[in-house]
């Protein structure tokens, strides 16, 4: 009998998918997953005060935001979040340096959109943009999961993926791979693949609250 042999194109046509294939491409069941921050937010890094949990809901409190002490480097983070009119915040992954906003990705928490490039809720602050619109209401909950593994960012938002990106793509400072131009000094390919998540206090001129409940995440080999 003879082998099977798989075509040299084929082999590196999968070698290609599978990355796209490693990310959830719908919620996961989170049974058994950590969560991000404990109860007594001893694992979190903040200032006083500045976030409390109300009956299991995150509030922020301050526009500062609130870090995990933990580095974290590939993950699944799995979370809820719900706005209210003009609300701004966002989830920072695996940040550089958390004193500077521009060292870490930030994926949008907005009740719309900021007005900036590729400002919308479920973006990549100012580098990519969701396929299509998947936002509750104002006052609903939403989910959100983020896939970083590698050079790879991947987003569900409710219930769909909307990116699946290659950071590796973008490989000038200022510059997104479509050409139009973005605030980030370093390019994103050499952005930091390990450090702190955070989620962003309240932003923007009406400080609007936010709220985040069911933080759960699961760190990949």
């Amino acid at each position: 009998m003879k082998s099977l042999r798989i075509p040299v194109f084929v082999t590196a046509l999968l070698l290609v998918v599978a990355p796209l294939l490693a990310a959830p491409a719908s919620h996961p069941d989170t049974s058994g997953w950590k969560s991000l921050f404990a109860a007594d937010l001893a694992d979190a890094d903040l200032k006083d005060s500045s976030w409390v949990w109300e009956s299991g809901t995150l509030v922020a409190r301050t526009r500062n935001t609130i870090w995990t002490k933990k580095p974290y480097a590939n993950f699944v983070l799995d979370l809820e979040f719900k706005v209210a009119k003009e609300s701004n915040s966002g989830v920072f992954l695996r940040s550089g340096n958390t004193k500077q906003v521009l060292s870490a990705l930030e994926i949008q928490v907005h009740d719309s959109a900021d007005g900036a490039l590729y400002g919308e809720v479920g973006s990549i602050y100012n580098a990519k943009s969701p396929a299509k619109k998947m936002a509750k209401p104002v006052g609903e909950w939403n989910r959100f999961t983020i896939t970083c593994d590698g050079s790879r960012v991947s987003l569900v938002f409710n219930g769909e993926e909307v990116y699946n990106v290659d950071l590796n793509d973008w490989k000038e400072p200022k510059k997104n791979p479509d050409g139009t131009a973005n605030k980030f000094p370093v390019a994103l390919k050499d952005f930091s693949r390990n450090g702190p998540i955070g989620l962003q206090g309240l932003h923007g001129k009406a400080q609007a609250p936010v709220w985040y409940r069911n933080l759960r995440i699961r760190e990949l080999k």
